[in-house]
């Protein structure tokens, strides 16, 4: 878990009416209670945080907590997009490794043609959404005005390749994509678990 945690909170500011603000939170406060989750991606862990009078401090104006969430947010629209299409791209590479090396009926499976369609698939799948990844990544820095819908386009067409590279990717490993001998299936549940975020 990190040092610092980020809460979004609301507050009762001085006419009585709430208002959202951010607070900073030292992970080892009193007060904080953390409960590990079970999640279908053993790559990242998951946990439920509790407050219960915990100290902390206001990060916030009264005028920036709304900004600075959507930024938040794009952001980490932005970032998962490219660490989507960085998990479809090495489970891309990983895979065709495998189908050059794996023989059925006297010759390497990435011979038949259904293992090359497959194969094509994967590659338009994981560079158009790298495009997209790329180009949200690039329009935020340059602090393009329609960011939201060119995060959101990032983000779809990431969580898209990401699947359907993950699908094909077990397909083509045959039994052994799913068990715990080789890899595949930890991408799978990575991908299941990333399109939801």
């Amino acid at each position: 878990m990190s040092d610092l945690i980020i809460v979004l909170a609301k507050v009762n500011d001085n006419s009585g009416s709430q208002r959202l603000a951010l607070f900073s939170v030292d992970s080892t406060a009193t007060g904080l209670t953390k409960n590990l989750l079970n999640s279908t991606d053993q790559t990242r862990k998951l946990a439920k945080l509790m407050f219960t009078d915990v100290e902390a401090t206001c990060i916030s104006s009264e005028d920036d907590v709304t900004e600075a969430m959507q930024k938040t947010f794009l952001k980490s629209c932005i970032g998962l997009s490219n660490e989507m299409v960085g998990g479809a791209e090495r489970l891309r590479e990983d895979t065709l490794e495998y189908v050059k090396m794996r023989m059925q009926f006297g010759r390497s499976i990435a011979s038949f043609q259904v293992t090359k369609h497959k194969a094509t698939d994967m590659l338009a799948d994981v560079e158009l959404a790298k495009s997209a990844a790329y180009y949200a990544a690039a329009a935020f820095d340059d602090g393009e005005s329609d960011i939201a819908a060119t995060a959101s386009i990032a983000k779809a067409s990431a969580s898209e390749a990401y699947m359907q590279t993950a699908i094909n990717a077990v397909q083509m490993h045959g039994g052994i994509g799913f068990t715990w001998d080789n890899d595949t299936h930890l991408w799978f549940k990575e991908q299941k678990v990333q399109k939801y975020f």
